[in-house]
C-alpha cells in the first residue's frame, strides 16, 4: 500500500510541478524533478520526517522497488532519445557540426578528465568507482549538451526549424553518441579498482563492438525480418517489437558488462533509421506512454534522492559550474571565432551547447546509482544541469522577443 501511496505521490508531484515550470517557459523536466525534490530529505525529509519515513521507507526493500520503476523510466527516456535522432543534414550543416564537435565536445572532454588530475576528486568517489572511471565521469560531465531540454526550448520558441536549431541538434546528436559510449566503458571499469591496460582495451572493444552490432545490424535484421514471412511478427504489433529490440538490447548489455543506458539508446536510433511507415505510429505510442508516467517518476527520483541540507556543497557546486561552462563556452568561441561567426551567434551557440538537461541527469544518476560517484557530486552534477537548461531557456526566450538573428549563414 504504501509503495503505491509513494509512486503515486511522485507521479502527481512530478506532473504538477512539471506543469507549471512549463507555464512559466522553463524546461519541464527541471519541475518534474523539483515535484520530487518536495518529498526527499530536503523538505518533506527536513519538515516532517516521520512522515517521510512512513510514505519512502515503510519497508526494507521499498526504497529498491522505487529504484526499479524509476530505471524503467530510465530505459525507456533513452530508448525515446534514440528515437529522437534524425540524419538529414546538408552538406554544409554538416562540416559546420564537425569543426563544432571537435571544438565544443573534444577540448571540454579532455579537459574535464584533465581536471582530475590537477583536483583532488578522491573525495567524491562511490564504493565502485577507481580514477580513471571518475575522470572519464568528469569528461563526460564538462562536455554533454540535452537533446530533449533543448529540443524542447527550441519547439516552445517556435525556432525547431532554424539553421541555428539545425547547427545545434546536429552537434548534439553526434556528441550523445560519442559521450553516451564514453560512459559505458566509465562504468564497465566500475569495478576495478586499479584498471590494467589489457582490461581498459577490452572494455573499449566491447562498446565500441557493440556500438557497431546496434548500428549496423538491428536495421539490417529488422528490414530482413519485414521483408520475410516472419513480417507477421512486426506488424501483429510494431510498438511490441520496437520495445522487444529495446529490452533485448539491454539485457545483452548486461552480460557484456556494457552500460544498460547505452544498450537503450543504440536501438532507438536504429529503429529512427527506418522508414516511418514502419514505427513511425509506434515510435508516438511508446514515447506518449514513457512521458506520461515513466520518466516523470524517473526524474521525480532523481529529485527524491537529492539532499540539498546535508549533500550540498555549495562552493564545490559552483567552482564545478563556473568551471565546466568556462570550458564549454571557451572552446565553442574559439570554434566560432575560427568559422568567422558574428559574436551573437557565436554567444547563442555557446549558451545552447552549454544545456546539460536531462544527459547530463541521466550521467548523474547511472554513476551515482553505480557507486562511481558520491552523493555530494551527484548533487552537484544534478544543479549544473538545472541551472544551465534554466539559462539557456531564459537568453534564447530573450533573443528571439528582442528580434535578434540567432545565426548568421
Amino acid at each position: 500500500m504504501r509503495l503505491f501511496i509513494a509512486v503515486v505521490l511522485l507521479i502527481f508531484s512530478g506532473q504538477s510541478l512539471g506543469y507549471l515550470f512549463d507555464r512559466f517557459g522553463m524546461p519541464k523536466v527541471i519541475g518534474e524533478i523539483f515535484g520530487g525534490l518536495l518529498l526527499g530529505p530536503t523538505l518533506l525529509g527536513f519538515f516532517a520526517p516521520n512522515l517521510y519515513t512512513w510514505i519512502f521507507n515503510a519497508f526494507a526493500v521499498e526504497g529498491k522497488l522505487i529504484s526499479m520503476v524509476s530505471w524503467f523510466g530510465l530505459i525507456l527516456l533513452m530508448f525515446v532519445s534514440g528515437l529522437e535522432i534524425q540524419g538529414g543534414f546538408s552538406k554544409a550543416d554538416r562540416r559546420f557540426a564537425t569543426l563544432i564537435l571537435l571544438s565544443a565536445t573534444a577540448l571540454p572532454f579532455v579537459a574535464g578528465v584533465a581536471a582530475s588530475s590537477l583536483y583532488d576528486f578522491s573525495p567524491f568517489l562511490g564504493p565502485k568507482g577507481n580514477p580513471l572511471s571518475l575522470a572519464i565521469i568528469i569528461g563526460i560531465a564538462v562536455a554533454v549538451t540535452s537533446i530533449p531540454v533543448i529540443s524542447k526550448i527550441f519547439i516552445d520558441l517556435r525556432i525547431i526549424d532554424t539553421h541555428f536549431a539545425r547547427i545545434v541538434l546536429a552537434v548534439a546528436t553526434v556528441e550523445d553518441i560519442i559521450l553516451w559510449a564514453a560512459l559505458a566503458i566509465a562504468t564497465g571499469l566500475a569495478n576495478e579498482l586499479a584498471p590494467s591496460f589489457l582490461g581498459i582495451l577490452s572494455t573499449v572493444a566491447i562498446t565500441v563492438g557493440f556500438l557497431a552490432a546496434a548500428i549496423f545490424t538491428l536495421p539490417r535484421l529488422t528490414k530482413t525480418v519485414y521483408n520475410s514471412k516472419a513480417n507477421v511478427i512486426i506488424k501483429s504489433s510494431p510498438a511490441r517489437y520496437a520495445l522487444f529490440l529495446c529490452f533485448s538490447s539491454v539485457a545483452v548489455a548486461s552480460l557484456l558488462n556494457v552500460n544498460i543506458v547505452f544498450g537503450a539508446f543504440l536501438p532507438g536510433i536504429a529503429i529512427a533509421s527506418m522508414s516511418s511507415d514502419v514505427f513511425g505510429k509506434a515510435a508516438k505510442q511508446i514515447k506518449t506512454v514513457s512521458l506520461a508516467f515513466f520518466t516523470p517518476v524517473y526524474f521525480a527520483v532523481v529529485g527524491l534522492q537529492l539532499d540539498l541540507i546535508h549533500q550540498f556543497n555549495p562552493l564545490f557546486f559552483l567552482g564545478f559550474l563556473l568551471f565546466s561552462t568556462a570550458i564549454k563556452s571557451v572552446a565553442t568561441l574559439i570554434a566560432g571565432k575560427i568559422l568567422r561567426k558574428d559574436w551573437l551567434s557565436t554567444i547563442n551557440l555557446t549558451v545552447a551547447l552549454n544545456t546539460r538537461g536531462g544527459p547530463g541527469i541521466v550521467l548523474a544518476t547511472v554513476a551515482f546509482n553505480l557507486g562511481i560517484i558520491n552523493e555530494t557530486l551527484f548533487t552537484t552534477l544534478v544543479m549544473t544541469a538545472i541551472i544551465t537548461s534554466l539559462f539557456a531557456g531564459y537568453w534564447l526566450r530573450y533573443v528571439v522577443a528582442k528580434g535578434w538573428t540567432l545565426f548568421h549563414e
